[in-house]
């Protein structure tokens, strides 16, 4: 019998629902997962952009997640936004302090451009949070910041991949949305090897919380005591189906179906 499998959402909150904790939760539910959360942000944004951030205090962002952690536990922590450099410390103490896997989405960037993490921030992130990481899910420019490399083709993301892993982290998902050509090439890398999952580019411009819902499903996974690669298998054929699903809305970077496990497959 498949375990419920807690997920602590360690993230920011999107006011338009399609990516940030609103997608986490989302994402956990539709694949049977129970979600929490620990708000670090609030953000005002809709599909056309972000247009103001309110940052959590950050005791309020720790007592959030202690009162998760005391009384209902997890399975797993899935970060996202963190914002500053504070933040991930403190996010960094949590994880260390709970002793529980960590999926880290090194949040940098919203799709319609503004910044979400403070320069000084990818310094913390990278020396603090990535050999935390049980599971790291950088798109190329993310991977591009956190190792200083150049990553512009599939074999420059196994080169920025295998930095990472020597930075510590246990495993990376490197994701390929960003690489130029008619497929896309995600690369799930570990000290052991690697699995690619390939599949036809998705021309659309719904394509908002893409990273959010990818982190979010393979957390939710690991929870559930999947296997990594099975857990990944999994979160990325959820994630096709969710955009090839996008319902429509906005006028600018549309959300993702995530709900439509609830329907069925197309």
């Amino acid at each position: 019998m498949q375990t419920l499998g807690r997920v602590l959402i360690i993230a920011g909150s999107d006011s338009g629902g399609g990516a940030g904790v609103q997608a986490d939760i989302k994402t956990v539910t539709a694949l049977g997962g129970y979600a929490a959360t620990a708000i670090t942000a609030i953000t005002v944004q809709n599909t056309l952009g972000v247009t103001a951030v309110h940052p959590i205090p950050l005791d309020i962002v720790a007592a959030q997640a202690r009162a998760v952690l005391s009384d209902i536990g997890a399975d797993i922590i899935k970060t996202g936004m963190l914002g500053d450099a504070p933040t991930v410390e403190l996010v960094a103490d949590l994880i260390a302090e709970a002793g529980v896997p960590a999926v880290v989405d090194p949040v940098m960037v919203a799709k319609g451009g503004a910044s979400l993490l403070a320069d000084a921030a990818i310094v913390a992130l990278r020396k603090r949070l990535v050999p935390l990481a049980s599971l790291l899910t950088p798109n190329a420019p993310e991977a591009a910041a956190l190792t200083g490399l150049a990553v512009e083709t599939t074999d420059d993301l196994r080169r920025a991949g295998e930095a990472l892993l020597a930075m510590g982290a246990k495993a990376v998902l490197m994701k390929g949305g960003h690489i130029s050509g008619e497929r896309v090439v995600d690369v799930l890398m570990t000290p052991e090897g690697e699995t690619a999952f390939e599949g036809e580019r998705i021309e659309s411009r719904h394509t908002h919380g893409t990273g959010c819902t990818l982190a979010s499903a393979c957390a939710t996974g690991l929870a559930q005591g999947l296997p990594l690669a099975v857990a990944v298998a999994r979160a990325w054929d959820y994630v096709h189906e969710a955009m090839l699903r996008a319902p429509g809305l906005g006028a600018g970077h549309g959300p993702l179906d995530h709900g439509w496990p609830l329907r069925g497959r197309a």
